[in-house]
């Protein structure tokens, strides 16, 4: 089984079989050490991977809530964010959405007055009853 192209293999297979057991021995702290090698550049990898996971920066987070300033003049688009539904969102579900909304933003529940009328005014766009801008403030 010698190999030309194993000039290790060959000169092991031409000693006597007491000395290949002694050479097979060396090869041992060889391959212990070449692994303890590699243990310590991939555990250095992953300290560099790790600190530069760390530093990077901050990502834009999804927002559960509209964070703008309201128009002059409420589009259905707008009127959806604030309500939180699609602009093609059937009359039922709008109505569940001002409801929800409503209660958390109610005036008489320590809400805003300002608040309560863009939701109102949002509901109302939503569902076609007024072409926007009705809000009291």
């Amino acid at each position: 089984m010698s190999s030309p192209f194993c000039p290790i293999f060959l000169s092991l297979s031409i000693l006597s079989s007491d000395r290949r057991e002694e050479f097979s021995f060396m090869g041992t702290p060889l391959l212990a050490g070449l692994a303890v090698a590699a243990a310590a550049y991939a555990g250095r990898y992953g300290i560099q991977a790790w600190q530069a996971f760390k530093a990077r920066p901050p990502t834009a987070r999804m927002r559960k809530f509209y964070e703008g300033g309201f128009q002059p003049t409420m589009t259905k688009r707008e009127a959806a964010l604030i309500l939180g539904v699609r602009e093609s969102t059937p009359p039922d579900k709008v109505k569940e959405a001002h409801r929800r909304v409503m209660v958390a933003n109610h005036p008489d529940a320590g809400g805003s007055h300002y608040l309560a009328s863009k939701i109102n005014e949002a509901k109302d766009v939503i569902l076609g009853k007024s072409k926007g801008s009705g809000s009291a403030f």
